[in-house]
Order: C-alpha cells, then sequence, then structure tokens
C-alpha cells in the first residue's frame, strides 16, 4: 500500500491481524474511559496495580532500555561498530517509551487529571519524579527522531536547529532514563513489609537500573535478528556477539551484588525454603541469569547466531520475570484477594504491542533506519547526527 509518491506500507495477513487487534484495543480503551476502571478490568483495592502497570509500564519501559544503553555506549564511550544497530535500537525505545506513556494513562483513575503532575509539583513524591522523567525522555527522543524525520521530509532550518541540539538532548536520553529506571525500583522500598524479601531491598532501585541497561544490548540482539529476517538481510552477527561482552560483565555484577546482598540481609536462606516465592526466585536466577551468563562465556555458543539470540532471549525473558516477580509473586501473599487480568486487559494490552509492531514496520519501511546492506559492514559508513553519532 502506497500513501502518495514516497510513502509505504505493505499490507500482510500479520499485519492485518495486527491492525484487528489495535482497532479492538483502541475500542476497549475508549469504552474504559466512559465507563471507569471497574468496567474493564479486574482491578480492586487490594489489586490496585495490574496488567498495565506490572507489564507495559515496568516491562515496556525496561526492554525500552536498549535505546539509552545504546547511546551510552555508541556516543559517550565512542565505540563506532555498533553504529549499524543504534537507529533501530532508539526506534525501539521511542515506540516502547509511547507505550509506556499510553499504560499509564490507561491506568490513571480519573484520566481526565492527567494534566495535574505538570502544574502541580509534587517533588516529594517518587511517582511524580517517575511522570516527569519518562515524558521528558520521550520528548527528547521525539526530538532525536526529528533528525531522521528531516532527512526524508525535507527541512533545512528544522534539521539545523535539531542538529545543534544533538549534544545536549544526547546527555539528556542518558541521565533521564538512568534516573527513572531506578526511581521505578525506588517505588517498592517503602513495600519493606508486603515485598518478598527475596525481591525487596534498599538496593531494587540499583538493581531496576542496572537491569535495564544489561537488558538493552540483548534486546537489541533480538530486534535486530527479527528485523533482518523479516526483511530478508544478513544479521549483524559481528555487533551482537561484541555486544555480549557488555551483557557478561554487566550481568555477572548483577549476580554478585544480588548474592551478597542477600547474605547481608540474612534472607538467602529464604531461597531453598520450598515456598512457591523462592521456587519463582530460583527460576528467575538459575534459568535467566546463571544459564545466558554460561551461554555467553562459551565461545562456540557466543559466535553463533542461534546461541548469541537465544541467551539474549533468555535476558530479554528475565527482566520481564523478574519484574512480574517484583509486581505480583512478591506482592501477592501480603495484599490479599486475588487478582488475574479480565479479557479487555489482555486485548488492550495486545493491541498496544501490535501497534508497536506496526509503527516500528512503518518507519523502518519510509526511513533511513537500518543501514545499507553493501555497507552495513563496513567501516566507511556514516551516519549523521541524533540517532547516530
Amino acid at each position: 500500500m502506497r500513501f502518495g509518491k514516497n510513502w509505504k506500507f505493505k499490507i500482510t495477513p500479520f499485519r492485518i491481524l495486527l491492525i484487528i487487534f489495535v482497532l479492538i484495543a483502541a475500542a476497549a480503551g475508549l469504552y474504559r474511559f466512559v465507563y471507569g476502571l471497574g468496567a474493564v478490568t479486574n482491578l480492586s483495592d487490594e489489586w490496585p496495580w495490574g496488567l498495565w502497570i506490572g507489564f507495559d509500564l515496568l516491562c515496556g519501559i525496561a526492554l525500552a532500555g536498549g535505546g539509552f544503553s545504546t547511546a551510552l555506549i555508541v556516543h559517550v564511550l565512542h565505540r563506532d561498530k555498533y553504529l549499524p544497530i543504534a537507529r533501530a535500537a532508539l526506534l525501539t525505545s521511542l515506540i516502547g517509551y509511547l507505550i509506556a506513556m499510553v499504560s499509564l494513562f490507561l491506568d490513571i483513575g480519573r484520566w481526565f487529571n492527567f494534566w495535574r503532575p505538570f502544574f502541580y509539583w509534587g517533588y516529594h513524591s517518587v511517582l511524580f519524579e517517575v511522570f516527569w522523567c519518562i515524558s521528558l525522555y520521550t520528548t527528547v527522543q521525539v526530538l532525536e527522531f526529528g533528525d531522521i524525520f528531516f532527512e526524508k521530509v525535507k527541512c533545512a532550518p528544522l534539521k539545523k536547529i535539531l542538529g545543534a541540539l544533538m549534544t545536549p538532548l544526547l546527555i539528556l536520553g542518558i541521565v533521564l532514563p538512568s534516573l527513572h529506571q531506578s526511581s521505578l525500583g525506588s517505588l517498592y522500598i517503602v513495600a519493606v513489609d508486603r515485598l518478598y524479601p527475596l525481591w525487596w531491598s534498599m538496593l531494587i532501585p540499583f538493581f531496576f537500573v542496572w537491569s535495564a541497561f544489561f537488558l538493552g544490548p540483548a534486546m537489541v540482539t533480538v530486534e535486530g535478528t527479527l528485523a533482518a529476517r523479516a526483511y530478508k538481510r544478513e544479521p549483524e552477527l559481528h555487533v551482537f556477539e561484541s555486544l555480549t561482552k557488555v551483557t557478561l560483565v554487566m550481568m555477572i555484577i548483577y549476580l554478585i551484588v544480588k548474592i551478597v546482598d542477600l547474605v547481608y540481609r540474612g534472607v538467602f536462606s529464604m531461597a531453598f525454603n520450598g515456598s512457591f516465592e523462592s521456587n519463582m526466585f530460583l527460576i528467575e536466577m538459575i534459568v535467566f541469569v546463571i544459564v545466558p551468563i554460561i551461554m555467553y562465556s562459551i565461545n562456540s555458543i557466543r559466535t553463533k547466531l542461534w546461541g548469541v539470540l537465544t541467551a539474549s532471549i533468555l535476558v530479554v525473558a528475565g527482566v520481564i520475570f523478574n519484574r512480574m516477580n517484583v509486581v505480583f509473586t512478591g506482592m501477592a501473599d501480603a495484599m490479599g484477594g486475588h487478582y488475574f487480568p479480565s479479557i479487555w486487559e489482555w486485548l488492550i494490552t495486545i493491541g498496544m504491542w501490535s501497534a508497536l509492531v506496526l509503527l516500528y514496520c512503518f518507519v523502518v519501511e519510509n526511513f533511513p533506519i537500518l543501514p545499507k546492506e553493501e555497507h552495513a559492514h563496513g567501516s566507511g559508513v556514516s551516519y549523521g547526527t541524533g540517532f547516530h553519532a
């Protein structure tokens, strides 16, 4: 399908299915805004945070961590060999944050008061800081994308202005997500008597931001491999293999700090008491932390696409598993009651992530996001500014 001379969007049976999911989600979302949360969700006073916050917001923002981690590696550490994946990583991050903003808007009880944090400064609140950081970082990413947008839609004055702003925008684009990634963990420090001790810690802000950072390279690998297969391109295996070294070191540090923290707080033995919480914790640490560390450490696995992709999928699933454990498993005993997402919560979530896929495809097919095939493995390719070095 073409929207004029310079715009196109492929229509396939799979994309038609995604569009149907988006339309269903839009209708359900409209119904929620008219009739309230109780009409479409299974939330209650015992469970005020459900699927939209636990998965779409907390996991969505973590999965979008590839943006700021790639920006730090490429623009601050000047690792130019990662340039081929920089634009795609930051595009995924931008769309992920847009989804997180939508999920946050959906979860506000009185959604028509969404504007209040912009004018009423509750600066003692962690949620206030999270709201402002996410809003500002999303704005920063939209401005950064303007550098790519004006490569296709010619407007020299605006492109020049954005080019002059790129340095401060890149700095903000690294600082802001570092703040709110850790602040999302800080929300649970006050839950000292509610969150299960295997996950509660004064270091939980560190665990949140650190896991979001090492998730970045893994998410870039998964997204890059899927994009390569979808568009019949050669995967950037040499880049993915190099990124595993970053993930490996950071995951080892994460594991060591986690064990030291458990021992220091005297709760290490709780991981082996046979309870549901301890079993979920062991699955999280063994399957999604220790196994990827081993896979990344073996050269014969790390240098193969199937190996680096499998390990990266485990890392991505592991961070999701961790967030779900913190939000649901670790809080279940103290919260009381029962919560399982309604069919409408699931459909809205599926619709939002379907929109993410469709938007990603549209942007990739109309803007220079993926490097040209003939230059993808070369050293002379130029990437401009903004989303590139």
